[in-house]
């Protein structure tokens, strides 16, 4: 990127800062602002600014953005509070995110025959995860019941890790079908070998990295500033340690993310005005400030490629093919494909059928989808990619508008009774949970 365009960018950030209550009024939500600037001023047609979306730049900072925001939500998971709450999450995870994917990919190949099977599992796990920033003010309005917020939250910043191997499995094995040098010899057990480095790595950097900065607060030896600093360093550098042993770098930041909250949530010690300092500072509001800033601050740059790069394609795949295809591909990912695995997955959850219903319907494709998508644009090449990497982005775009203007309407419209009737989560203890750099619910126990 120039200086012209990161001039701009920095431009456009203070702007949406400065006037996001105000958008968020209008049912304007950040990455809808910065979609539609990046296609109006750096469209490769008529555009001002010059992107170019297939630079090693770019597709680093896309991974950062995704590493960053998988690190800080799972850090921002009260593991032990989350224990006592998790059926209706755990539900949504093991059985609603495998039959989205399962749908999905069997949607596109139905769809788009010919692009084969490894693309169609590409387009299918690139947009079964969810992002629960593009639905916000849902999950910010006290009138939706808390359970339902702590389960349309936690499975946001969870399934992205859980997506993350399957899709960087069909990468693979679209690359080795389609010839390209990348694709070579790679194999799932090769897939399987990076996850599992991915993990290792994650759990010990998380763990040791965590260890540290807890001594270090009990022994006086640093400062709640830098102890942020640190924290920042460990979400940045356990990714690219794992790229540089050929590990999964998104798994290794999602697992050192929860690793690295679980440990440093423990006390440290007690009786000392530094030990009260330090267990202040590891209550999960402080410690992850730099990473939850960094991945939001990025999460808009990478929105505005996302108009630059991903939205040009989709007009240029959909002029030479059908439009009608793709976009009823695109409404039945939003539909269909997520609300029929939450629908079977929820079954006997005791929800009611309206309460399922909010939770198929904001099931909103966003970040993790995006990035997927330039991952894909890197690695993969010819039409039929060009294809792939289309759907995703037509379903995310609808998905923007979409989620983005009915989110504050349904959650006004909630009923208030049905709101306030007692919930088995405001029991559970205190969970917070946070989503794509935005703290949407934080929740103490009513005793």
């Amino acid at each position: 990127m120039t200086d012209a365009v990161l001039a701009v960018l920095c431009l456009l950030i203070l702007l949406w800062a400065i006037t996001s209550q105000l958008l968020s009024r209008h049912d304007v939500t950040g990455p809808l602002l910065f979609v539609v600037a990046g296609y109006v001023l750096a469209n490769p047609t008529w555009g001002v600014l010059d992107v170019d979306v297939d630079t090693s730049l770019v597709h680093r900072l896309a991974e950062l953005t995704l590493a960053l925001v998988l690190f800080t939500d799972a850090s921002r998971v009260d593991v032990g509070g989350l224990r006592k709450a998790v059926r209706v999450p755990a539900r949504l995870l093991l059985i609603g995110l495998p039959l989205t994917m399962l749908l999905g990919t069997l949607g596109a190949y139905w769809c788009f025959g010919g692009i084969g099977w490894a693309l169609a599992l590409f387009v299918g796990a690139s947009l079964a995860p969810t992002d629960a920033a593009l639905s916000v003010q849902l999950i910010n309005d006290e009138r939706i019941p808390q359970r339902l917020r702590l389960a349309l939250n936690v499975e946001s910043g969870l399934n992205d890790g859980i997506a993350t191997p399957v899709v960087t499995l069909a990468i693979a094995l679209a690359g080795t079908s389609m010839g390209l040098s990348s694709g070579e010899h790679v194999t799932v057990g090769d897939a399987g070998v990076e996850l599992l480095l991915g993990v290792a790595i994650g759990v010990v950097v998380g763990a040791v990295s965590a260890w540290a900065i807890n001594m270090s607060a009990r022994q006086g030896l640093s400062s709640a500033s830098t102890r942020r600093i640190a924290t920042l360093a460990v979400a940045i550098g356990v990714f690219l340690l794992a790229l540089a042993v050929e590990g999964n770098g998104f798994i290794a930041a999602f697992v050192a993310g929860m690793t690295f909250g679980y440990i440093v949530r423990r006390p440290i010690s007690s009786g000392s005005e530094e030990s009260d300092k330090a267990i202040d500072d590891s209550d999960g509001t402080a410690l992850e400030v730099l990473p939850e800033l960094g991945g939001e601050l990025l999460a808009l740059m990478v929105w505005f490629l996302f108009g630059a790069a991903l939205i040009p394609l989709v007009l240029q795949v959909v002029e030479a093919g059908d439009l009608l295809l793709m976009l009823a591909y695109a409404v039945l990912s939003l539909t269909v494909f997520r609300m029929v695995p939450v629908v079977l997955s929820l079954l006997g959850s005791g929800l009611s059928a309206r309460d399922v219903a909010i939770v198929g319907w904001f099931g909103p494709r966003g970040l993790a989808s995006v990035v997927f998508g330039l991952l894909g644009v890197e690695a993969l090449a010819g039409s039929t990619a060009q294809t792939a990497v289309a759907a995703i982005g037509t379903t995310v775009f609808l998905s923007v508008i979409a989620h983005g203007v009915t989110a504050g309407p349904v959650a006004r419209r909630y009923p208030a009774e049905a709101a306030g009737v007692a919930d088995e989560v405001a029991e559970a203890g205190a969970v917070t949970v946070r989503s794509r750099g935005m703290l949407v619910w934080r929740h103490g126990s009513t005793r």
